[in-house]
């Protein structure tokens, strides 16, 4: 029997994590990304829709969400005419395992005038190099300006990095949406500022996502922007963009987790999880 290609299944008692969901922390403990994605599209199908598009996302993740069902509820928290707000949990076994938060708002016309923006801007690779489908990502680093592969070996060290991925569908049977799509991209975020030259040794517990636009196709790609950190504690920041451009920033705080360090030191190419 194959894993669909999916981060999880709908059951009768909840959402069952695939094999593409697990962490790389640990073989029982359900991904970020798998969780941030989940929690979009509960608040997405839940509070979105009347002409608002999805803004920002905050997703609290405070305590592990194990390989067993998980339920989703939500709230809306304002419903106005330009602004929505809601918020929404992740349940395992009767307790919270993460919350979220999401500001839905109704898109009008930009105002006059011209305002400062950072110049550099993130490339997106080269149209040869695509996913199509949901593959492993491709990693690309200032210590190889030139060079994208799958090999994280490669991109090891202290320079920045850059992740141009295109992720699973959230649920088996249904096409990601754009919000779900940004905010499963989103997550590494701590990958991409928390990775140096012995790995990762930073695990995140939060995410906010801020968008100016939803995405364009399926492949989005995420910039470490900074890396702040002292004492066990940690700020990362990422650029988020598709092949149109810049879409948006993500922001992560993340807490020491060196006994677990995950080094990528003769792991090869990132593969994704056996299907078989």
């Amino acid at each position: 029997m194959t894993d669909p290609l999916a981060f999880f299944t709908s059951t009768p008692d909840g959402y069952l994590a695939q094999g593409f969901a697990i962490s790389r922390w640990s073989p029982d403990m359900v991904s970020g990304v798998a969780l941030c994605g989940l929690v979009a599209r509960a608040l997405e199908n839940g509070r979105g829709g009347d002409g608002f598009v999805p803004a920002r996302l905050t997703v609290d993740l405070f305590a592990p969400a194990r390989t067993r069902p998980l339920t989703t509820r939500t709230a809306v928290v304002r419903g106005g005419n330009r602004i929505r707000v809601a918020d929404a949990e992740l349940v395992q076994d009767g307790d919270t395992v993460a919350r979220a938060s999401a500001v839905f708002l109704r898109p009008s016309e930009q105002p006059p005038g011209r305002l400062w923006t950072r110049e550099r801007r993130p490339s997106p690779p080269p149209a040869h190099i695509a996913t199509g489908e949901p593959a492993p990502p491709f990693f690309g680093s200032d210590d190889h300006p030139d060079g994208w592969s799958h090999s994280m070996l490669e991109h090891q060290g202290a320079s920045r990095k850059r992740m141009w991925a295109q992720h699973p569908s959230v649920v088996d049977g249904e096409e990601p949406s754009p919000f779900e799509r940004a905010a499963m991209a989103g997550e590494p975020t701590s990958l991409m500022t928390n990775w140096g030259t012995d790995g990762v040794g930073f695990i995140n517990v939060d995410m906010t996502l801020v968008l100016a636009r939803l995405p364009e196709g399926a492949e989005i790609g995420i910039e470490a922007d900074d890396h702040i950190s002292a004492d066990g504690l940690a700020v990362g920041t990422t650029t988020m963009y598709d092949r149109r451009g810049p879409i948006g920033t993500c922001v992560v705080s993340a807490l020491a987790n060196a006994r677990r360090q995950v080094d990528f030191a003769g792991q090869g190419e990132f593969v994704l999880p056996d299907k078989a």
